[in-house]
This record gives structure tokens, C-alpha cells and sequence, in this order.
């Protein structure tokens, strides 16, 4: 796509210094070409598929579905908890009319300004607040206007909200954060740059305290963070937002719940597993369908979902079966739930494997605007990743 024409000194015209170059794959690219939401397995294209999740409760399986987006499917989950629920708060910055994304769209003119509300622009002070309203009982929904600004909030998060169950001890279960939920959106969606594109969870997965989420889709986005209002630990929610509006799939309607800190296969496989969650599997998906049919392999993929406390045998279970891994996701590569996985996985399955286990993720790097579709992972990089344990 091309920007409005830009006069240049000499007189002359052009669009070059305008050109979006990461709106379009090259016409001879294979491989790095953008994702087709509307064909992907990754989601359910037909409401027989979304009721067949043996994960959901027999009413849902029962009921009918709506085909929403993944924003409209946060919202049907918050507008749940307040509609069912009195002690449901949500506040944040710009709440009230919807918020940057729409996830709070209508719900204040549902719920009212008192439990609806919009906050200071001050993180610290918002989730500060919803700690205290969690200890009083209420359920606050805090969001974070863009995960990259969660930062100021990160001493309220880690020594105040993590720690509260620990501290009380055996008053822990009078007095916690349970039913606290801080949502943000998270990830790049190739026009970021450095303060709309970062993706901190593996912050947060050194926090004991916390349980940290991040969805896929729209039937996902809904059922994981109806079980974190209920959980009895606070929950960090993390939402793609590429996958707001990108991610369209049939979603039940009647209310339900997923398991929280449980990873879910996506794609059986014998020759090499792939552990990923949020938008990387989309990615990850396409390169295997190539690989599949490149190499003759068969590759299980799976999405870890809870991020921290992550499931630990499902991916042991895994690994054992296939001798190869692969871990994928946007956030760098130093110090992440790669590095994590990928300890985890060499310590318990070190006779079992066939290649050392692979990271593919985002580069230790600032993302500078010309530069973002070269820091996160691509189709390119998860299928050398593959060739590479195959040919080891």
C-alpha cells in the first residue's frame, strides 16, 4: 500500500519514503506470506468444531455458537463477571467509551459509571487500586492500556499483589488477590516500534504469585479469562492485539470456563514437538504445513496458554515422544520462556533427544519501526529451525 504523494526538493514526486513495505509478502515469496485467518486450523470455522472442544462444560458443548472476533470475545467475558457477578469491577484508561481496542465497548452504559469507570493515566495508581479492591473482596478487572506501559505498575505488581497470600499465611485464604485480573494488550503488529510492539510476560514469569495467560483466539480469550476471575491467585492477561480483530472463529455463547496453567495439543506429531502460545502459532502453523511437505515430518505444536505456571508434563510428555523441540515466541530470546522451556526440556529428556533444543524468537533489540518484521519470528526462521533438528 502506498502513502499520499510526497513532493521532493527537486520538484519532482514520489511515494518511496511512504511505502508500507511490511503490508504485503514479495510476489515470489513461498513461505513468508501472511497468515489466511479465514482458512488456518488454528481456528474453529464452523460452529460444529467449536462444540466439539471436549475441554468445554456439556451446556456449552450443547448450546450455539456466534462467530466473533477476539475483542468481542473479552468483552462477552467481562460483560459475564459484571452482569453475574456484583463485586466485578473494570477501570482503566478510557474504559468507559470502549477503550483503545473496543474490548469495554457498551459496558459501562450496561453497568453503570460505578463499576465502569475510567482511571488516571497512571499505571502504578490503577493497579494499586485493584489490589486494594481485591483485598475488600471485589473482583477488579485493571486494564493496562498497551503492555508496554505496565512498567510504572511493576512494583505493585511483583511486591504487593504476588506477595499478599504469602504474607498472610494462614489468613490466606480471607485475604488474597483472587478474582484480580490486569489485561493488556501485547505483541507487535508491524507498525509498533518501540513503545507499541513489546511483549514482557517473561517479566512476570519470575514472579511467584501470579498466574500469566495468554490466548490464541476468540474461544480461548473467553474461557481462559472467565477461569481467571475465578481463580484464587491474580492473573496477568495478556491479549494479542494483532489477534483482536485478525482472529475471527465460532465461540460458544453460553458462559464457560478453560483450565488455567494446562497446555493444549494442537496438532499431533511424532518427529518434533513445538511450544509456542499467542500469535506465534499462526506462524509457527504455516511452517509446518511447508516442512510437512518439504521433509516428509510429522510435528506435533502446542500452545502452552498459561505462560507461568507453565505445564510442565505436557511438554516433557511430548519431547520423550518426538526427541526434538522447538520453542517460538515474540518476546527476545534472552531470558525468556524459551530459555526456560528449553532448560526444563534438557534437564529431564537429555538422553531422549535427537538435536539440541531450538529458541526462535524475538532479537535482543529495541524494535526500531523500519526494523520490526525483521525482530519477531517468521515463517523463514521456524522452518530453518525445523531443518536444522531434522539434519542434525
Amino acid at each position: 500500500m502506498l502513502g499520499p504523494l510526497l513532493r521532493c526538493p527537486s520538484g519532482s514526486t514520489t511515494t518511496s519514503l511512504l511505502r508500507r513495505s511490511y503490508a504485503s509478502a514479495s510476489p515470489k515469496a513461498r513461505l513468508n506470506i501472511p497468515t489466511d485467518y479465514g482458512k488456518t486450523p488454528l481456528l474453529h470455522h464452523t460452529s460444529k468444531s467449536a462444540l466439539a472442544n471436549q475441554e468445554l462444560p456439556e451446556a456449552a458443548r450443547n448450546g450455539t455458537t456466534s462467530r466473533i472476533n477476539l475483542f468481542q470475545a473479552v468483552n462477552q467475558a467481562m460483560a459475564h463477571s459484571l452482569r453475574t457477578d456484583p463485586r466485578t469491577i473494570l477501570f482503566g484508561e478510557d474504559v468507559a467509551f470502549g477503550g483503545v481496542f473496543r474490548c469495554s465497548m457498551n459496558l459501562q452504559s450496561e453497568f453503570g459509571e460505578d463499576r465502569v469507570f475510567n482511571t488516571p493515566l497512571s499505571e502504578q495508581g490503577l493497579v494499586g487500586f485493584a489490589v486494594g479492591a481485591a483485598l475488600e473482596g471485589l473482583k477488579p478487572i485493571a486494564e493496562i492500556q498497551f503492555a508496554d506501559y505496565v512498567f510504572p505498575a511493576f512494583d505493585q505488581i511483583v511486591n504487593e499483589a504476588a506477595k499478599i497470600r504469602y504474607r498472610y499465611g494462614s489468613n490466606a485464604d480471607q485475604y488474597n488477590c483472587g478474582g484480580m485480573v490486569i489485561r493488556m494488550p501485547t505483541g507487535a503488529v508491524g507498525h509498533g516500534a518501540l513503545y507499541h510492539t513489546q511483549s514482557p510476560e517473561s517479566l512476570f514469569s519470575h514472579v511467584p504469585g501470579f498466574i500469566v495467560v495468554e490466548p490464541r483466539s476468540p474461544l480461548q480469550a473467553k474461557g481462559l479469562l472467565l477461569a481467571a476471575l475465578e481463580s484464587p491467585d491474580p492473573v496477568i492477561f495478556m491479549e494479542p492485539k494483532i489477534l483482536y480483530r485478525a482472529a475471527v472463529e465460532h465461540v460458544p455463547a453460553e458462559p464457560y470456563t478453560l483450565p488455567l496453567q494446562k497446555a493444549e495439543v494442537l496438532k499431533d506429531g511424532k518427529d518434533i514437538t513445538i511450544v509456542s502460545y499467542g500469535t506465534p502459532l499462526y506462524t509457527c502453523q504455516n511452517a509446518i504445513t511447508a516442512a510437512e511437505k518439504d521433509f516428509g515430518c510429522s510435528i506435533e505444536l502446542i500452545d502452552l496458554r498459561t505462560i507461568f505456571p507453565w505445564d510442565r508434563p505436557a511438554i516433557l510428555d511430548s519431547v520423550r515422544k518426538t526427541g526434538r523441540c522447538i520453542v517460538v515466541h515474540e518476546s527476545m530470546v534472552n531470558a525468556g520462556v524459551g530459555a526456560e522451556v528449553a532448560a526444563t526440556v534438557q534437564e529431564h529428556c537429555f538422553l531422549r533427544l535427537e538435536a539440541p533444543v531450538q529458541r526462535v524468537a524475538g532479537w535482543t533489540t529495541h524494535t526500531g519501526l523500519a526494523f520490526e518484521k525483521y525482530n519477531i519470528p517468521d515463517v523463514v526462521r521456524v522452518y530453518d529451525s525445523i531443518k536444522t533438528v531434522l539434519e542434525y
